[in-house]
């Protein structure tokens, strides 16, 4: 079993940066896909970035390609998303997630609420 322990959360002004930690544990990091979604008030569970176990491949959501970053410490068991230029619509709950060597995502953390204000 794989936990996730999401951080870095909080309020923001557009424009700023917000930094998020995801922290895991129970499984052997480098062995893990992350990802991260998020969830606005009233819609769906959204894909926002992943990376690879090695970090050769990242991909990105088009509403945040070239604002957001995702990159991973394997000696740190922990996955990060750096935020810039944010905006209003990116508020929402962000959600860390792993998968091992299936396509899709196992394992969910709690979430951390972010809030851009206007």
């Amino acid at each position: 079993q794989v936990q996730l322990d999401e951080s870095g959360g909080g309020l923001v002004q557009a424009g700023g940066s917000l930094r998020l930690s995801c922290a895991a544990s129970g499984r052997t990091f480098s062995t893990l896909g992350m990802g991260w979604f998020r969830q606005a008030p009233g819609k769906e569970r959204e894909f926002v970035a992943s990376i690879s176990r090695s970090s050769g491949s990242t991909f990105y959501a088009d509403s945040v390609k070239g604002r957001f970053t995702i990159s991973r410490d394997n000696a740190k068991n922990t996955v990060f998303l750096q935020m810039d230029s944010l905006k209003p619509e990116d508020t929402a709950i962000y959600y860390c997630a792993a998968r091992g060597r299936s396509p899709t995502y196992e394992y969910w953390g709690q979430g951390t609420q972010v809030t851009v204000s206007s």
